[in-house]
């Protein structure tokens, strides 16, 4: 296997999770480590901490991840596209759709990949469930539902719940049913202080027909990484913290009870947690991205898909300033 020469640019909360798998990784070499602010939890090892992407981009690397904040995506996506480097950009791609286009533009015209890390897509709880869903298991979909809730985040500054988490959750969500959200209609809150949104509850329908619902906030003591996906065969649960995925079928037996039949509407059947192998999601991101350069098929998130996903983000942001749904 070629060995490709990596660079990483930003070693903060998620860049030092980025260097300990680029450095275990089969066929990568990670040979710089760029960060201005320095090396806050003492990851570059005995390599030295250069100061920008520039200072990268010189040392002659074939790939690089980008895990600055937000804001500063865009300008090094773009360096490093005219540098002729491979690229994976830590979610959401960027701050705004325009910055997104402009990289989306950058790569292709460069003939380069360039990637998103919407690392839940390589959740084994998810994986299993898409393929389950693609085999037919749950019948014809009615509804996803996410759930994603938690204390707030000291790492993030420049992006509300929004970008942040909302991202995960509309990219995982028509990845699994592999459809596209049609409309979107949301509420957000500020409770705060800060500039950004903390809290938000979003609905939709996607192109298929599936609707949609998201609970998404930073505000919660517990924290809580659910998918619920359901059908007409009955419902699957993933917990993407833990990577377990558990199906609730609907009952066979008819209920003879009539005011739980009447309640119910369905009855209840057997609950099966499935056994599968949960590897690392990181790592799964990173072989994706590393054999996709390596001119491998893979299901890697693209930028345009990236970019795709944004611009749901920002018709949710849309719709709670407006109290209108947003199309797309």
């Amino acid at each position: 296997m070629t060995t490709l020469r990596a660079g990483l640019i930003g070693v903060g909360m998620m860049g030092r999770h980025h260097a300990r798998v680029l450095r275990e990784l089969d066929g990568v070499e990670l040979v710089a480590i760029a960060d201005p602010g320095g090396d806050p939890h003492g990851v570059a090892g005995s390599l030295p901490i250069l100061p920008d992407i520039d200072a990268l981009i010189a040392e002659g690397v074939d790939i690089a991840v980008v895990a600055v904040p937000t804001r500063f995506h865009e300008d090094a996506a773009l360096k490093l596209a005219a540098a002729g480097v491979h690229t994976l950009v830590e979610k959401p791609i960027a701050d705004t759709v325009e910055a997104g286009q402009r990289m989306v533009d950058a790569f292709d015209a460069a003939g380069l990949v360039g990637a998103v890390g919407h690392i839940e897509r390589f959740n084994p709880a998810l994986q299993e469930m898409r393929r389950r869903i693609a085999a037919g298991e749950l019948g014809e979909v009615y509804q996803v539902i996410t759930r994603r809730q938690g204390p707030f985040p000291s790492r993030i500054a420049d992006v509300g719940v929004g970008k942040d988490l909302a991202s995960h959750d509309i990219d995982l969500t028509a990845w699994v049913v592999q459809s596209t959200y049609q409309t979107v209609f949301a509420q957000i809150a500020h409770k705060s202080g800060r500039e950004h949104e903390d809290m938000i509850i979003a609905s939709g329908r996607l192109a298929n027909g599936v609707i949609v619902n998201h609970i998404v906030n930073w505000l919660s003591p517990m924290k809580e990484r659910i998918t619920i996906a359901t059908g007409e065969a009955g419902a699957l649960v993933a917990d993407t913290g833990t990577g377990d995925l558990t199906f609730y079928a609907n009952g066979t037996f008819p209920l003879e009870w009539e005011s739980v039949t009447a309640f119910r509407g369905v009855s209840e059947g057997d609950m099966i947690r499935y056994a599968f192998p949960k590897r690392e999601p990181l790592r799964v991101e990173h072989e994706a991205f590393r054999d996709a350069v390596l001119g491998h098929e893979t299901d890697l998130v693209t930028m345009q898909q990236g970019l795709r996903t944004l611009e749901v983000v920002e018709g949710v942001l849309q719709s709670a300033r407006t109290g209108q749904s947003v199309s797309f």
